[in-house]
């Protein structure tokens, strides 16, 4: 499985914003439907909500691969 880390700057980034900033899917569409199809997980455990909240530390798992935030 290939890692990425992605740093913030803010508190927090929303789950399909790091999916697009990370480089993982290419809009924020197909962002929010592999969300809504519960391809996405957050920290092992699949994730269904586009607007969850990560902080660093989390772990993000999507078409094999795992985005960390710091």
């Amino acid at each position: 499985m290939k890692e990425k880390t992605v740093p913030i700057t803010t508190e927090f980034i929303k789950l399909d914003a790091l999916l697009k900033f990370a480089g993982v899917t290419e809009t924020g569409g197909e962002a929010k439907q592999a969300i809504q199809d519960g391809e996405v997980q957050v920290n092992g455990e699949v994730c269904t909500m586009r607007g969850k909240k990560l902080r660093p530390g989390d772990r993000v798992e999507h078409s094999g691969v795992r985005i960390v935030v710091v």
